[in-house]
């Protein structure tokens, strides 16, 4: 491992953070709200659990995938910097900005209202939007500041999200009513269901939650030695996450009426009133608004990274590109702020998954399609680089998977295609007058 002084170690993220990162920008809203719409949609509980864990396979294939791009092209920003080398400068100058706008800004609104959604519950004197409000402000303070306090603090959070998770499992598995009937691995799943449309829409909502897998390269310049550690960063924290999930899952479903979930976004309520009454809603309230400040810490520690990089590449965002004294892109950071806090006060919880989910899908699905072009780039691959194993197999599962809710999300909300290809033909001219070439 090569040695830093402390300022280079002050200005790089370990691995244990930048897998704080992963972890965190995955766990968030989509978990423990989106099991009461899939219920409604698909009839076998065994099938929900099915689709949690071929989320997590798509997850891990697109980490792997993101794995190579990285420690082959390495340098902060994400989709922004992949695409942008291996198509055309224009696809990732478009990619940063529905990764700025749409794939971090809309989920930390949305992560940052369920905060606030959590805290009513509690005190209904307490705003959900305010205190959504108060919590990116107060974030964004934070993470303006120095690497120190940015990547210990991120790394605690984490910890602490992971803890409660783990906590609630086993406290419904041990104090929980037994409603293990419900989940019965005997009975036989419908190929029909499995294939249809409801297992579409099931998976939608499903890898919208398992979104964030990719976070670790949007801070691959700070990070300590990528080569060796994105790898590692990417499939412990997106395999830590797959297992999470499913257990989560199967715990909510054996433990209250699926009769009562149905259909419902608080879900984690629904169980602990099934668990302990009034007061384990209450004690749920305040764990979830926990892991949520988690959640919203990741993405706005993230996704200004894209930012940064897409004022390295063109003059209208310039301004964006610049760093502090301690290496952050605290202007960035402001930005993506702001634009979430406009999501956060025009729209609703449905609006803003729907939208995002699609935007987030599509980056994603054209970004692991150019590992294809990677591999037949002739640049020389560097010693140590990652390879995809099995290759090019987890990336087909990925576009397989992927394309197949792009597709059905798109027949079923054809205006999220219409404000995507505006979005391309709006940027385009931007693009071309502001774009900074090498000898500018």
């Amino acid at each position: 491992m090569p040695r830093y002084g402390l300022n280079e170690i002050m200005q790089l993220y370990a691995p244990k953070v930048a897998t704080a990162i992963v972890i965190a920008n995955m766990i968030g809203t989509g978990v423990f709200t989106t099991l009461g719409f899939q219920l409604l949609e698909l009839q076998s509980p065994v099938l929900i659990l099915v689709l949690w864990a071929v989320g997590g396979l798509s997850a891990l294939c697109g980490a792997m995938c993101y794995a190579e791009l990285g420690t082959r092209y390495p340098g902060s920003g994400g989709e922004v910097h992949f695409l942008g080398t291996l198509v055309h400068p224009y696809a990732g100058f478009l990619s940063g900005c529905v990764s700025a706008t749409i794939g971090f800004a809309a989920p930390t609104a949305l992560a940052a209202l369920t905060f606030g959604t959590y805290l009513s519950a509690v005190s209904e004197q307490v705003n959900p939007t305010w205190a959504a409000t108060l919590l990116i402000v107060s974030l964004v303070l934070i993470h303006a500041k120095t690497h120190s306090r940015s990547g210990s603090g991120q790394y605690l959070l984490t910890a602490l999200k992971l803890c409660l998770i783990v906590f609630f499992i086993v406290w419904a598995l041990l104090k929980g009513p037994d409603f293990t009937g419900q989940l019965s691995f005997t009975a036989p799943i419908s190929w029909r269901e499995a294939f249809g449309a409801s297992s579409a829409v099931a998976l939608i909502f499903i890898n919208y939650a398992y979104s964030g897998w990719n976070a670790a390269t949007y801070i691959l310049s700070e990070m300590e030695n990528p080569a060796k550690n994105l790898p590692k960063v990417l499939l412990f924290g997106c395999g830590l996450v797959a297992v999470l999930y499913v257990l989560l899952n199967a715990v909510f479903i054996v433990s209250a009426p699926i009769s009562e979930l149905r259909g419902k976004v608080e879900i984690g309520f629904v169980v602990a009133n099934a668990i302990a009454g009034e007061a384990g809603g209450t004690l749920v309230a305040i764990v979830l608004a926990g892991i949520l400040i988690s959640t919203v810490s990741a993405m706005v520690l993230a996704g200004p990274r894209a930012l940064q990089r897409l004022g390295e590449d063109n003059r209208l965002f310039a301004p964006l590109a610049k760093r502090n004294r301690d290496g952050i892109p605290a202007r960035a950071i402001l930005f993506m702020a702001a634009i979430a806090l406009v999501f956060l006060w025009t729209s609703t919880f449905r609006e803003i998954l729907l939208f995002s989910g699609l935007m987030m899908a599509a980056n994603t699905f054209v970004t692991v399609a150019a590992l294809f072009i990677s591999r037949r780039n002739p640049q020389p691959v560097l010693n140590k680089t990652f390879q995809v194993p099995f290759f090019p197999l987890p990336v087909l599962i990925f576009l397989g998977i992927t394309g197949w809710t792009v597709v059905y999300s798109v027949q079923e909300y054809p205006i999220q295609l219409l404000l995507l290809v505006l979005i391309s033909i709006i940027g385009f001219p931007l693009y071309k007058r502001y774009h900074l070439t090498p000898s500018d």
